[in-house]
């Protein structure tokens, strides 16, 4: 593909052009948040299927796909458009993460079979880890309380309850783009109360 087909994409029979995603990327990696949620639009489907068929389980499949969307945003300045598409860059980035899951996980497992089995672990790790998750889900929470009700309800549906998009429109009674406009600002608005460095 000539850079300038790679620079731009027609769609459909409109006439409109449209930024391709390496431009999309690259002008999120100069803090373009407009460049975002029109990469985060395209990407968000693509990612979470990816991480769903590796990880499995729907609700850590939602939460390991948020956790790769806001590490586009906030290491978008790496990409480097000669070495790939950004596409392959993204979806590479979430069957890592997702990977990385689901040794943690079976990690996790095994940590676990072993103090079952009667082998010493030291006390306070086991209750020093518990502490730590309980600190991440109340910081969770807390950031979830800062979105507006519509951008709440939406992420909720959709990366704590395994709803597609459409559905989330669809329960929530809302067009699909006012629901994935809602979706995108409010995992920005998470980022932020969350303190994810950009």
């Amino acid at each position: 593909m000539t850079p300038e087909g790679r620079r731009l994409r027609s769609v459909g029979d409109t006439g409109v052009v449209q930024p391709s995603e390496e431009d999309l990327l690259l002008a999120t990696a100069r803090g373009d948040q407009q460049a975002f949620a029109a990469l985060y639009e395209r990407l968000a489907p693509m990612i979470h299927g990816v991480v769903r068929r590796v990880v499995r389980d729907p609700a850590q499949s939602e939460e390991v796909s948020q956790e790769v969307l806001v590490e586009i945003w906030r290491t978008a300045v790496r990409f480097d458009p000669d070495r790939g598409t950004a596409r392959t860059w993204a979806l590479t980035m979430a069957h890592r993460r997702a990977i990385d899951r689901v040794r943690s996980e079976q990690a996790s497992r095994d940590r676990t079979q072993r103090v079952a089995d009667g082998q010493h672990t030291r006390p306070y790790d086991e209750v020093s880890e518990h502490v730590e998750v309980g600190i991440e889900h109340e910081q969770v929470r807390t950031a979830l309380g800062t979105l507006t009700d519509l951008q709440r309800q939406a992420v909720e549906l959709a990366y704590f309850k395994g709803y597609t998009y459409r559905e989330v429109a669809e329960l929530l009674e809302t067009p699909l783009g006012t629901i994935k406009t809602r979706m995108r600002d409010g995992l920005i608005r998470l980022r932020d109360a969350l303190g994810v460095a950009t």
